[in-house]
């Protein structure tokens, strides 16, 4: 088992009157954090990371090809969205058979390949699963649909209710699927209605059936026997919909008041379809699986990511409980849901402190600023921000989440109606699929200024390359001393040469609107202050009132691209001048 150590001893004395607690610690004493508590983690969007056989679309050699990039930028482990055989209506969140591999993709003999050099380079790989729904096209939907022995309620059927103006039976609820209308819809064959809360073509699967939970099991059985070192988990919120009541009706959810279109999901408030209590139940089970295969088969441990945009008091019950191991990780999407372009100092300190303060006591934090599904960081918060972003990211402690590109400052590209191909875009129209479009985010990687930005030999690829890319990619910020590339791998080397960042104190506060200042602190009397003016004017501050230890001068370590300053340079901890959008990890003279 990986495992990051430091030798303390900490000593404690009780101070009468009003029973203060004061800790010294010493280095004498071992403390421990395994791999993942302190992992750089990086999302791999197969489809656009990099093409090996010149089709246009990504694949699995064309990642093998890459990992050593991977390795340059200091990668823990690669998070693979869905490599699994689907008809790709959801690229690949649709999956037909979860044992087997896309075609476009490559191969299980590709896969292992992968996996291998991965090893050989010291790389963990991640699969994406997607438990929630099975393809329409899938065996199990097709045997279901005949209600072959053992498939009869694999999937959530019902009958749906008579309409009394005549014609097509009505649906059993008003829910509504992610992706615009109903998330009912009627099979001809069966006679019945089965539930999709994502596309048409993404049947949900019946959680309440055991023979679907062995199922889902087996699956992760077998990707762990290939050699992958865990899972992030898809969807979960929506796994279990509450039971009929006694009349056998499912309840309708009540409007939200979020917005008027009754064809949008926050249409109405999903009482009834997501965050059931059964699903905390199911994501136990899970981890389960992982340490069993861990007891039996040795080796470092297999972890669990869970995708969640839920309420703080659901998803901190995905940690586990006082006798119950949940995930390892649920995921923080607070930088991303919190902020967006011209956010204040507060906000982003409110954003830290809504997980930091809420999460169980012994559980690791991780930080997210980008995803598949949402623009890109460099879009949402302004490519000012950018580099700031990142440095908040490797300065907070526990587990960092890199989307492919953010290293970069990669923006959104711009898709058109015509080149969309993102379902939630198309099911909607020409004038509103602006809102709804995840295909900006999910441009091909640009690794050179070469034809289709080094990603491709194909005459088209299935996304347009975004603008600019001649001089955001990999090649031409390798070689600039002042990228966002180069900032981002000093974070990274900082983060995992300094113990105070894996192990040390975390403090933050927002000093006015435009100032925000976080500290690590370690019991050496070691300490790193991140500030960041987050504002587009300039501003003075005394790092002095933010720790009294910071008297006299402070020394630079990592600026970002908006700074004049240079790395190594002494200044006064009072009255330091930050000019707009300027950040600076800084040290003690």
């Amino acid at each position: 088992m990986i495992m990051d150590t430091f030798r303390i001893v900490v000593v404690c004395t009780i101070l009468m009157p009003g029973c203060i607690l004061t800790c010294q610690v010493r280095e004498n004493e071992e403390l421990t954090k395994d791999w993942w508590q302190t992992a750089q983690f990086y999302q791999i969007y197969p489809r656009s990371f990099m093409d090996s056989n010149g089709d246009g679309i990504g694949d699995l050699n064309g990642i093998t090809s890459k990992l050593e990039y991977l390795n340059e930028i200091g990668v823990t482990a690669a998070w693979l969205s869905p490599i699994f055989k689907s008809p790709m209506f959801d690229f690949g969140y649709d999956i037909s058979s979860f044992y087997d591999i896309q075609d476009e993709y490559g191969t299980i003999d590709d896969f292992k390949k992968l996996i291998a050099k991965a090893n050989r380079l010291g790389l963990k790989i991640i699969l994406d699963f997607v438990p929630n729904h099975a393809s329409t096209e899938s065996k199990w939907f097709k045997k279901s649909v005949k209600r072959e022995k053992n498939y009869e309620d694999f999937f959530v059927w019902h009958d749906g209710y008579e309409n009394p103006n005549g014609g097509n039976r009505l649906p059993p609820s008003n829910w509504l699927q992610a992706f615009r209308g109903s998330a009912w819809e009627w099979n001809a064959e069966r006679k019945q209605f089965y539930l999709h809360q994502y596309t048409v073509q993404q049947a949900d699967l019946n959680y309440r059936n055991p023979l679907v939970v062995e199922e889902m099991k087996r699956v992760l059985r077998f990707w762990l026997e290939i050699g992958v070192a865990g899972f992030r988990i898809d969807a979960v919120p929506m796994l279990f919909e509450a039971l009929p009541d006694i009349n056998g009706r499912y309840l309708d959810e009540p409007p939200s008041g979020i917005t008027n279109d009754p064809e949008n999901s926050d249409y109405l408030k999903h009482l009834y379809t997501q965050d059931q209590p059964e699903t905390l139940d199911m994501v136990y089970q899970w981890r389960t699986v992982m340490d069993d295969f861990q007891r039996i088969h040795g080796g470092d441990t297999r972890v669990l990511l869970i995708e969640t945009y839920s309420p703080a008091s659901f998803t901190m019950k995905i940690y586990g409980n006082r006798t119950t191991k949940g995930a390892h990780l649920p995921f923080n999407f607070n930088l991303i849901t919190m902020l967006n372009k011209g956010f204040s100092a507060t906000d982003l300190s409110r954003s830290i402190s809504s997980w930091w303060d809420n999460m169980p006591p012994g559980q690791t934090a991780n930080w997210v600023i980008g995803n598949h599904d949402k623009r890109r960081a460099s879009s949402r918060y302004g490519e000012d921000l950018i580099d700031t972003m990142n440095m908040l990211v490797m300065m907070l402690p526990g587990a960092s989440i890199t989307y492919q590109g953010e290293e970069l400052g990669m923006p959104d590209g711009i898709i058109s109606w015509e080149d969309s191909v993102d379902p939630a875009a198309c099911n909607s129209n020409k004038e509103i699929f602006e809102e709804f479009t995840r295909d900006p985010a999910r441009t091909p990687f640009q690794w050179s200024d070469a034809q289709n930005a080094g990603f491709s030999t194909a005459a088209k690829t299935w996304l347009p390359i975004a603008a600019g890319y001649e001089t955001i990619n990999v090649e031409a910020e390798k070689n600039t001393p002042t990228s966002h590339l180069n900032i981002y791998k000093a974070l990274v080397r900082e983060r995992k040469n300094r113990k105070l960042l894996q192990f040390g104190d975390l403090k933050f506060k927002a000093i006015n609107e435009k100032v925000f200042l976080l500290e690590r602190s370690f019991t050496t009397g070691e300490k790193l202050i991140l500030i960041a003016n987050v504002g587009n004017q300039p501003s003075i501050i005394n790092v002095d009132e933010f720790d009294s230890t910071f008297r006299g001068n402070v020394k630079t370590l990592i600026l970002n691209l908006k700074s004049t300053k240079t790395e190594g340079t002494v200044l006064p901890a009072r009255n330091l001048q930050l000019s707009a959008y300027e950040a600076l990890v800084i040290e003690r003279a």
